[in-house]
């Protein structure tokens, strides 16, 4: 969430700095701004909506100037309006923030006893005026940013430019992630690297409390405790840059569509001859008692269905913890404890917090889509999905490749444990190698899914249902219908539904029911009796031998036959397309749902 771009260059930067925004549109917002520095004085530019918005002010009345920064804003304090858009100015220093500062309003409070008044409703303008409090002062813009950072609670990432400095920038971090970049003659800062990404591919990650002083002739890093430090220069992939839609209508769409591809990467990546080679001498699976597992959203569900399947092939106890409530309930750790934090981003802010609590006392691992995020630098191993740049909002091919990585995991844990043999290991894995094959021949069901999806967008209410690891399958269909078409829909357990969701059922509610023919089919069937006898239309998704011993369902889609072991990953896609063509069917935005935000980098 909110994006964070500035440049000390050797061009007119605000085109530059728009299209650096339009590459972090997917991390959600609802404002955007850019200032810069031109004849020695700051100016800026900002707007409500969609970045054609603010593109369309530039045109009519241009920003001018070598030195900038830009910011999408997704509003946390404060309605989306263009005096809480950033960046914020007071007198001669603009800044930009993404996160919370949560002591702002005392420090508010202080700073209009000095008759420094606020314009805006927002946190981030009480930081611009405390820096313009300490230059009033007689502060350097340096010593000013660094005495107001040392007054901020809370996470932030911070950008700072100032009046009649037009060869400086300040970029600051604690909690929210920022890298900084230099090519010699330029200097940049970004929220991550697919923002950076076409001006440098080399980029300084700065670590907890670093902050940098930036011109165009070097950079410094200064720790928490203002020492100068050195950070390492990560190397960034060529192909970090490249996000293009690829003929696809939505971002979302060719995510579902290169699901076979990225899935067949990441088990390439990892399984050489028959081994599992990521974890040779990484992870000894016999010096854990139990696992615990932490993620938010569609991370959280690839932790539920992992939990099956750690169980099930390693005999090992499993707890999955939402990572914003983990760290408050202080839940008692021990070196014999495996933590496995999973996030897409590697940056979001509460699996970030419950990673760092973990740590000290947990062996923490991390399966992640970004190697150089926070939490993949502060985990003891960080295991990378190799999905690619993810840009809609809506997880897809992101969960599938971490449930990939999942697979591994447990099948490996089950080997090591002696719970798992070796024909059975090998088994399990060849079956695994055939999922991205199976994916792709499930990706046919489109324009079936297209004829349902029209009567599912005149929904109220929609009901998934699954049973073993298909159940967290029907939460996660249920948030994908939630977030991107706006439709209520919940998930249960299919054997739950008559201990209290069955009294929301009648004839306008759909029930989406996951249910390959497996040991649990049977059960299955029985609890979409129970719903058709109450004129519930049920929407049956199964493998050919399931459609056939169930005819009556409303509607059908037909998967592939796949071992049961390996039917989540397989059944995301249907899950996928149907929220996709039910949000299109509403004319919703796919790719940037309402209120919604990639990366979640607040708690």
């Amino acid at each position: 969430m909110c994006g964070i771009v500035g440049i000390l260059g050797e061009h007119e930067v605000s085109p530059i700095i728009l299209e650096a925004l339009r590459r972090l549109e997917y991390r959600g917002y609802d404002s955007a701004g850019i200032a810069t520095i031109h004849d020695g004085a700051l100016d800026r530019r900002r707007a409500v909506g969609k970045l054609v918005n603010l593109s369309d002010h530039l045109v009519h009345h241009p920003l001018p100037g070598k030195s900038g920064i830009g910011h999408t804003r997704w509003a946390t304090h404060g309605k989306p309006t263009e005096v809480n858009a950033h960046p914020h100015r007071a007198g001669p220093v603009a800044v930009v923030h993404n996160g919370i500062i949560e002591n702002f309003a005392a420090l508010r409070e202080e700073l209009r006893a000095k008759n420094y008044g606020a314009e805006s409703d927002t946190d981030t303008e009480t930081v611009a005026l405390l820096c313009q409090s300490f230059l009033d002062g007689g502060a350097s813009p340096v010593e000013a940013v660094r005495q107001t950072l040392k007054r901020l609670d809370g996470a932030f990432a911070l950008a700072f430019l100032f009046d009649d400095h037009p060869d400086l920038m300040i970029a600051a971090r604690r909690g929210s992630p920022l890298a900084i970049a230099h090519n010699g003659t330029e200097a940049f800062v970004g929220s991550d690297a697919i923002a950076l990404a076409p001006m440098s591919d080399r980029l300084i990650y700065l670590d907890e409390g670093d902050w940098a002083v930036m011109s165009r002739s070097g950079y410094t890093v200064f720790d928490e405790n203002d020492q100068e430090v050195d950070r390492p220069v990560t190397r960034i992939a060529e192909t970090a840059g490249r996000v293009e839609k690829g003929g696809h209508r939505h971002w979302m769409s060719k995510e579902i569509a290169e699901q076979p591809a990225v899935i067949d990467d990441c088990l390439r990546y990892y399984v050489k001859d028959g081994t599992i080679t990521f974890l040779e001498g990484a992870i000894d699976f016999t010096a854990f008692d139990r696992i615990v597992m932490v993620a938010c959203g569609t991370g959280s569900y690839a932790c539920h269905v992992a939990k099956y399947w750690f169980e099930r092939l390693a005999r090992i106890p499993v707890e999955i913890d939402i990572a914003s409530e983990f760290r408050y309930r202080e839940p008692p750790l021990n070196e014999r404890v495996l933590a496995i934090f999973v996030s897409q981003s590697g940056e979001t802010a509460d699996t970030l917090a419950a990673l760092r609590y973990a740590k000290d006392t947990a062996f923490c691992v991390s399966v992640i889509n970004v190697p150089g995020s926070s939490i993949a630098r502060d985990s003891r191993v960080a295991l990378p999905i190799h999905a690619g740049a993810e840009i809609g909002v809506a997880s897809t091919k992101a969960f599938t490749t971490s449930l990939a990585v999942l697979g591994l995991m447990a099948l490996k844990a089950g080997l090591d444990r002696g719970a798992l043999g070796a024909d059975d290991f090998a088994a399990h894995l060849n079956a695994l190698g055939g999922v991205p094959a199976l994916v792709s021949q499930a990706l046919n069901i489109e324009t079936q899914i297209e004829d349902i999806a029209r009567d599912l967008s005149e929904a109220r209410d929609i009901l998934f249902l699954g049973r073993g690891a298909l159940y967290p399958l029907a939460l996660e269909g249920a948030l994908k219908m939630k977030e991107i078409s706006y439709i209520h829909a919940e998930g249960y357990a299919s054997g739950e539904l008559k201990h209290g969701p069955i009294a929301l059922v009648d004839d306008t509610v759909p029930i989406i029911t996951f249910a390959p023919s497996d040991a649990l089919f049977g059960k299955t069937v029985s609890n979409m009796q129970e719903v058709m006898a109450r004129g519930g239309r049920v929407v049956l998704v199964s493998d050919a031998k399931g459609l056939a011993a169930e005819p009556d369902a409303w509607a059908t889609l037909e998967m592939p036959a796949c071992p049961d072991l390996w039917a989540p990953i397989l059944y995301a896609v249907p899950a996928q397309l149907l929220a996709y063509h039910t949000a299109l069917a509403k004319g919703t935005d796919v790719d940037q749902p309402r209120n919604l935000a990639k990366s979640v980098t607040v708690e």
